[in-house]
């Protein structure tokens, strides 16, 4: 903590702490932790360091802003911070660091938990999926469940085993093995494996991680990595825009990193739905009028694993007005309603991408006006499916879809 690059001193310190409390520390993090002032932490890290603990103990608050407030207020001062394990995998670090620059924080990590489990379980971290599900919801596994995948969960509680498993069974996945690894490091630390079917463990201690190894039934729901979902997958009325041209679509919206999307007149939801299934740091807000629709959505974002889809029940332009800039914007249907397509190009970042579907004429019109007065680029796509014809087989059109896809400059 006597660093003093940058602009100061590295006034607080993030240590990693293990179930096996002290015996897991280093000189180091042992003298910081006794010569700090204040030491903030959860009960059970204070515990775990009781004998080390000579200045205040501070335990986080609710909501835990009040805690980094708090934190924050002794700049320049000693400060340590316990945390569980890496302190910057899903952890205090990644919070802290939103207030507190990199060069005022000193950080010893200890093993994480998936670190740790796959220790246990022979599995190369960088071929399996970690996920965190302390206090997220379980869906977010969803997009994960793909046969032969190797997955490490970390749940919220004693409960979260029980909760997988349903779901996995529920999903088509009942013969997947979940081991259930429990406070591990510690003298508490045990490991019990049971297929998803069936699966009764009890007395399963709140510290757990479950290790997935993914065994897809017939039937199953898998999501596949490609765009164009099959249209069966989502729930929906009619009012879907189909998965040829969803494929189409989500291309030339091109998805980046940390983008934004607002999807207008979002139907089922199914292009916001793909948008952020390309990457984890993909967001969309889906504006939808119809309340049963905009009901649709919320349960078809839940089945896609990705519940933290904002879904706004209004009707544009209207329900535009107080939303954040997007950086890219998908116009399905109600775009050739009145001030929709101005507020939708107002609103939308320099460099962003606006993509337009036409099925109608009027709205096709309003593409086509919007073409010669601004440029981009304008595309015809027809799409015909094989469908039986008296006793033999003919291709059956489905209506063309007009495109027009621009760039703000």
């Amino acid at each position: 903590m006597s660093d003093t690059s940058q602009s100061g001193p590295r006034w607080l310190t993030l240590i990693g702490i293990g179930e096996d409390g002290p015996d897991g520390l280093g000189e180091e993090a042992k003298r910081l932790i006794a010569a700090a002032p204040a030491v903030f932490g959860g009960a059970r890290h204070h515990e775990l360091t009781d004998a080390l603990i000579t200045g205040e103990r501070l335990a986080w608050q609710s909501p835990f802003e009040k805690s980094v407030e708090a934190i924050v207020a002794r700049r320049g001062m000693p400060v340590v911070v316990l945390a569980s394990g890496d302190p910057f995998l899903y952890g205090v670090g990644a919070t802290l660091s939103r207030r507190i620059a990199a060069h005022e924080m000193h950080t010893i990590p200890a093993p994480s938990a998936f670190s740790l489990a796959a220790a246990r379980l022979g599995w190369p971290l960088q071929e399996t999926a970690c996920i965190s599900l302390h206090g997220r919801p379980l869906d977010l596994i969803r997009p994960h469940l793909h046969a032969g995948r190797h997955i490490l969960a970390l749940t919220s509680d004693e409960k979260g085993p029980q909760a997988l498993a349903d779901l996995l069974v529920a999903n088509g996945f009942a013969e997947t093995r979940l081991t259930v690894l429990e406070a591990l490091g510690g003298r508490r630390e045990r490991i019990r494996s049971m297929m998803a079917s069936g699966f009764d463990l009890n007395t399963i201690d709140p510290l757990n991680v479950c290790a997935i190894e993914i065994v897809a039934g017939p039937g199953a729901r898998i999501l596949p990595y490609a765009s164009g979902l099959d249209d069966a997958l989502f729930e929906h009325d009619g009012q879907i825009t189909k998965r040829e041209i969803r494929a189409v679509t989500i291309s030339a919206l091109s998805p980046r990193h940390g983008e934004l999307l607002w999807d207008i007149g979002a139907g089922s939801g199914s292009v916001g739905i793909e948008w952020m299934l390309a990457d984890p740091s993909l967001k969309a807000i889906a504006i939808e009028q119809a309340p049963e629709r905009a009901a649709r959505i919320a349960r078809n974002a839940v089945s896609f694993g990705v519940p933290q889809l904002a879904l706004i029940e209004g009707t544009a332009p209207v329900a535009l007005a107080s939303l954040p800039a997007p950086d890219a914007i998908f116009i399905g249907g109600g775009g050739s309603e009145a001030g929709v397509m101005d507020a939708a190009i107002k609103a939308l970042k320099r460099g962003g991408r606006l993509v337009a579907n036409a099925v109608t004429l009027e709205m096709e019109a309003m593409l086509l006006a919007e073409y010669a007065a601004r440029g981009g680029l304008l595309t015809k796509i027809e799409i015909a499916r094989a469908a039986p014809v008296g006793g033999m087989s003919g291709w059956r059109p489905a209506m063309p879809v007009t495109q027009w896809r621009w760039i703000k400059e």
